[in-house]
C-alpha cells in the first residue's frame, strides 16, 4: 500500500517530488489555479502528466489524505495555511515546505494547532531540481519524528531533525539565503557592469576558473526564479528584522531578483554572453 499524501500547491517541487522513480506515495493535489479560469485547464493537464488526482473544492481537501505537504509560493504560504485550516481534521500532519520566516511558521503553526492539526517545520535547502528525493530537508516540530517516518516512506532520502521548535528549521534556511541568493545578486550587478565595460573574461577570470560558469548558474537562476526568490528575500527580510538585523544588502538582493526574474526570460539563453546581452538591452526597463 503507498502513503496516501496531498500536495497543497502543484509547481514545481511537487511535480518534481512525485516523478522521481523512488516515490512511494499515492498523490492527491489542490492547487489554487484550479480555480482560475485562464489556468485551471493547464493545472488539470499538470496533475493528470504526474498522476496525481486533483482535489476540488478545497473544502474537501481531507479527503486525500491526513497527511498534507503545502508545497505553494514564499508570500503565499501563511494564506494557504489560513485558508485549509478549518477543512482539515484533527490530528492531521501537516508538513509546512514553503520558504518563510521563523515568525511567519510560527502563526500558520498556532492557527493549526489550536485545530487540533500536527504543524511540522520544514526547510528544503536546496534546489528540488535536479535533486528531487534527495533534496536536503530540515524538521523542526514536536511531532517530527513522524513527519520524518511519513517522509521517508513517500521516499525522501535525506531529512535531518534541528529541533522541536517551530521556527528553528525556517530560520537556517531563511539566513542561508542572504548569502546565497545575496551572491546571485551580486553576480548580477557586477556581470552586467563587466558586460558593458568589456572585461567580463577579465573580471570573472582573475575569480578563478570555476566564475565564469558559476555566474552563468547564478543568472540562470535569477532569470527563471527571480520573481519567487525575491518573494522568499521578503521573507528573509522580515527574519531579519525579527532578529534586530538592519537588512541593508539584502533589500537590494530582493530588488535585483525581482527585476531580473519579472523579464520573463524562460528558459534563459544558453551561456553567459547570450545572458548578458539580453540583459544588457531590458534591464534598466526593468528596473525603472
Amino acid at each position: 500500500m503507498k502513503l496516501p499524501v496531498c500536495f497543497l500547491g502543484f509547481g514545481e517541487a511537487g511535480q518534481s517530488f512525485c516523478s522521481d522513480k523512488r516515490w512511494q506515495g499515492e498523490a492527491y493535489g489542490c492547487d489554487v489555479k484550479l480555480e482560475q479560469d485562464d489556468n485551471r485547464l493547464a493545472k488539470l493537464n499538470d496533475f493528470e502528466r504526474f498522476g496525481v488526482k486533483a482535489i476540488e473544492p478545497v473544502d474537501t481537501l481531507s479527503n486525500g489524505s491526513n497527511l498534507i505537504l503545502s508545497v505553494v509560493t514564499a508570500d503565499q504560504a501563511l494564506k494557504a495555511a489560513e485558508r485549509v485550516a478549518s477543512f482539515l481534521k484533527s490530528g492531521t500532519l501537516y508538513l509546512d515546505m514553503n520558504s518563510a520566516a521563523p515568525t511567519t511558521k510560527q502563526t500558520a503553526a498556532t492557527l493549526m494547532h489550536d485545530k487540533g492539526i500536527d504543524y511540522i517545520d520544514v526547510a528544503i535547502m536546496s534546489p528540488v531540481i535536479p535533486k528531487q528525493l534527495d533534496v536536503p530537508l530540515l524538521l523542526a516540530g514536536v511531532e517530527a519524528d513522524l513527519a520524518k517516518s511519513k517522509l521517508s516512506e513517500l521516499g525522501f532520502q535525506n531529512i535531518r531533525i534541528v529541533g522541536e521548535q517551530i521556527g528553528q528549521a525556517s530560520a537556517i534556511k531563511m539566513l542561508r539565503s542572504v548569502m546565497i541568493k545575496g551572491i546571485e545578486a551580486l553576480t548580477s550587478e557586477c556581470a552586467l557592469a563587466a558586460h558593458r565595460a568589456g572585461v567580463v573574461d577579465d573580471v570573472f577570470g582573475s575569480m578563478g576558473e570555476s566564475w565564469p560558469s558559476q555566474a552563468d548558474y547564478n543568472l540562470d537562476r535569477m532569470m527563471v526564479h527571480g520573481v519567487r526568490r525575491a518573494a522568499e528575500m521578503d521573507e528573509v527580510l522580515k527574519t531579519l528584522e525579527d532578529l534586530g538585523v538592519e537588512p541593508l544588502m539584502s533589500r537590494g538582493t530582493v530588488m535585483r531578483q525581482r527585476a531580473i526574474g519579472s523579464l520573463g526570460f524562460n528558459p534563459p539563453p544558453t551561456n553567459l554572453t547570450k545572458k548578458l546581452e539580453k540583459l544588457d538591452i531590458n534591464f534598466d526597463e526593468a528596473t525603472k
